[in-house]
């Protein structure tokens, strides 16, 4: 691999579920990358368990925090940005536990002019509660039958955890689902990222993370599906950010970003103080 790698998490206040995701990260079948904890503000129990997986997991990891003045996940994931210098930046969050090739995954299909596009079974609360360190660490939490005995009933959905690249290749091109940028699931080379300005300060919780892909589109770029080649388990929990209003106002706003033609963010990494 030619180029350098750089997975960034987002987290806030969320140190169980962050726990179980670093581990998903420290087995990794490609392992020659960087993890940057985009931190919005958590309290002492995440920096302390940063600090125990540094010396636990082996991986090159990083914490970039800022304190909590509510939502400004766009501003910690722009400091982000700025705090790798890896060529090629993958973005997930501190609540989603990835398969063991998931890196690898985005890597391989990583193209110049694209950003790839994944997406997450989302698991119940339930579920959630009962996942262990030792069962991402053993690899049984992305069994399908290990999850059912659980109590998942994912549907046509299970077809996400397959391990067969030549089927994930199909269903990735049969899909309907847009190659949109998921928040929880995205990659692209971080020039693109600097840019179209990063990720809009200005924008609160909701579609915000869709709002970087529809301007990385209008500045050329074409998203890449890789929902079932880069799966991903979403652990359940609550959202006290959410806002209705503003989710729909961020709605509202995505529509005419996509009729604008706008390029570069209006608050973003270049207004960063």
């Amino acid at each position: 691999m030619s180029f350098s790698i750089c997975v960034i998490l987002s987290t806030y206040n969320q140190p169980y579920h962050l726990e179980r995701s670093l581990w998903g990260y420290a087995r990794q079948s490609w392992e020659d990358f960087e993890l940057v904890v985009a931190d919005d503000g958590s309290g002492p129990e995440t920096r302390e368990l940063v600090d125990r997986m540094r010396r636990e997991s082996g991986i090159d990891l990083k914490h970039v925090w800022h304190e909590d003045r509510g939502f400004r996940k766009n501003e910690i994931l722009n400091r982000a940005i700025l705090a790798t210098p890896a060529d090629y930046l993958i973005f997930s969050d501190g609540d989603c536990v990835p398969r063991d090739d998931f890196i690898e995954a985005h890597l391989r299909h990583a193209r110049p002019g694209c950003f790839l596009s994944g997406g997450t079974l989302w698991l119940s609360q339930q579920l959630s509660d009962r996942i262990t360190v030792e069962d991402v660490r053993s690899g049984r939490v992305m069994d399908p039958s290990w999850l059912r005995d659980g109590g998942w009933r994912p549907g046509h959905r299970r077809l996400r955890l397959t391990r067969s690249p030549h089927l994930a290749s199909v269903l990735d091109h049969l899909t309907p689902t847009a190659a949109t940028w998921n928040g929880h699931n995205a990659s692209t080379w971080r020039r693109y990222l600097i840019e179209v300005n990063g990720y809009d300060m200005g924008l609160g919780y909701g579609s915000e993370d869709r709002m970087l892909g529809i301007r990385l589109q209008n500045s050329g770029l074409r998203g890449r599906n890789v929902r079932y080649r880069a799966p991903l388990l979403h652990l359940a929990h609550e959202r006290p950010y959410r806002d209705r209003t503003v989710v729909e106002r961020n709605r509202q706003l995505r529509k005419r970003l996509a009729r604008s033609g706008e390029v570069r963010a209006r608050v973003g990494i270049a207004e960063l103080g």
